[in-house]
């Protein structure tokens, strides 16, 4: 009796009273208990589980019901959590191979049209700095940013007209052969055959006046250029010296490294333009040689062409640079004209 009155006490709440008031307070929570379960049951049914007290006191006294959907969760029965983690199958190199072959393609042709292009030596006209077959990289992409062509640089360029007269294309025999180097050449991996370029150097831009009197020296605006790239036992003007030549603006004068055998500006000079290139017709600057890989160097603009003087005539900046000194010089005189004259309206 003692056990059931303090469990009556502590569930119900009551206060303290008889035993037999408590006894009857048992009696009486039997049956309520069951009331509760039922009702609990029916709370869990329709989702109102927890909104009533005497339904969260069944939940304590009964888990059972609550406790199932907890096993269920952590049954780890449901499939798909498995399935989703299987890794997927790599796809076919096979079948990846076109795609990566079209993308390089691609790219090789954007960069071929804007950034670089490769291209080949085709006779000894640049020794010993270039020999035949090796392959050159030119630069397109500073052209199209307006920049000219400067002396000292090697550049690839389009045949202004006639210099290189009806030479035939070399190309193989077989078909098969020239298909693969009529692709390699449309995307820039391989030079065209049947582009007519040159490779020569910039001796002279628009505004300079270049001569070569009998043996040499080489001049620009009358300096003499000490050549150390020209072909070893060559005079500087190979076999053919030429007068003072002024190259109009918009147009450069080049000439080959080995001077006597390269038919250059110097050999053109009865046709339009004397001899000399329009800067448009420049593709851009080789700036290193990639192939043979024995052959591999770079093609900076010599030291020759820094010497003291060499672009003192070639630019139009001493007349305005003169003016403005001028100009400046003249400052005082003016104010001191201005203020006599002022003085003079006063008096």
């Amino acid at each position: 009796m003692g056990d059931v009155v303090i469990g009556a006490r502590s569930g119900a709440g009551e206060p303290e009273g008889s035993g037999r008031r408590a006894a009857r307070s048992a009696e009486s929570a039997a049956p309520s208990a069951a009331a509760e379960d039922q009702a609990a049951q029916t709370a869990d049914e329709h989702g109102e589980h927890g909104e009533h007290g005497d339904g969260a006191e069944g939940s304590r006294e009964h888990p059972e019901p609550a406790a199932a959907p907890a096993g269920d969760s952590g049954s780890g029965s449901d499939p798909e959590p498995e399935e989703a983690a299987k890794p997927r199958k790599p796809r076919s190199f096979w079948k990846e191979l076109p795609i990566l072959v079209g993308i390089a393609l691609v790219l090789a042709l954007v960069i071929k049209t804007f950034f670089v292009q490769a291209f080949s030596i085709p006779s000894e006209s640049m020794q010993n700095t270039l020999q035949v077959g090796d392959r050159v990289l030119v630069d397109k992409l500073t052209p199209w940013f307006g920049a000219e062509p400067e002396r000292g640089e090697v550049v690839v360029f389009h045949d202004p007209g006639g210099w290189l007269g009806d030479e035939p294309a070399q190309q193989s025999d077989n078909s098969f052969v020239r298909g693969v180097q009529d692709v390699l050449s449309f995307v820039g991996l391989m030079p065209s055959a049947n582009e007519k370029d040159l490779i020569k150097r910039v001796v002279a831009v628009g505004g300079d006046t270049v001569e070569c009197d009998g043996n040499g020296p080489l001049k620009v605006n009358g300096v003499a250029l000490d050549e150390p790239y020209v072909f070893q036992g060559n005079p500087a003007c190979g076999t053919m010296p030429f007068p003072p030549v002024k190259v109009p603006k918009g147009r450069i004068w080049v000439m080959g490294d080995h001077r006597s055998n390269s038919l250059d500006s110097r050999y053109h000079q009865d046709q339009p333009g004397g001899g000399t290139v329009p800067v448009d017709n420049v593709i851009g600057r080789a700036f290193v040689v990639a192939w043979p890989v024995s052959h591999w160097s770079t093609l900076p603009v010599p030291d020759t062409f820094d010497q003291k003087g060499l672009a003192a005539a070639t630019g139009p900046a001493a007349p305005p640079a003169l003016a403005t000194v001028g100009a400046i010089a003249l400052v005082p005189l003016v104010r001191r004209t201005r203020a006599r004259a002022q003085r003079r309206k006063e008096s």
